[in-house]
């Protein structure tokens, strides 16, 4: 077995897919447009990849109010300071900051939808 996906139950996965093209550096690489409006989001290495769905059959959470270490999608990246800046201006909110004492840096945010995304900048990179 290999990983192929992880799934998000999401109330615009349209809108949301669009934001993390623009704004994470995703890419679409499967779509469709009729519901539930699924979005298969592929990282730049295309090995991560990520779906987006609106599907009633399940409740969508309420992701502004529920606790990031619930479940949260996290980016690697060089400078954490420009990273986080950018999603701001993008209409991501600050939910915590942290550095570990390694030095890694890990930053929480929420996206426009209130999912969690966090930025890491780890000392030690994690995988291959």
């Amino acid at each position: 077995m290999h990983f192929e996906h992880v799934a998000v139950n999401v109330p615009d996965p349209q809108a949301m897919a669009q934001w993390y093209v623009t704004h994470c550096g995703m890419r679409i690489v499967r779509s469709v447009d009729a519901a539930p409006y699924m979005r298969f989001l592929a990282d730049a290495t295309g090995r991560v990849i990520f779906e987006l769905y609106a599907n009633p059959e399940a409740p969508i959470p309420n992701y502004m109010t529920q606790h990031p270490l619930v479940l949260h999608i996290a980016f690697a990246v060089a400078d954490m300071a420009a990273t986080k800046t950018r999603l701001i201006e993008a209409g991501a909110t600050v939910y915590s900051e942290e550095v570990l004492p390694d030095g890694s840096e890990l930053v929480m945010l929420k996206d426009p939808w209130g999912c969690a995304l966090q930025l890491v900048r780890r000392t030690t990179p994690m995988g291959d």
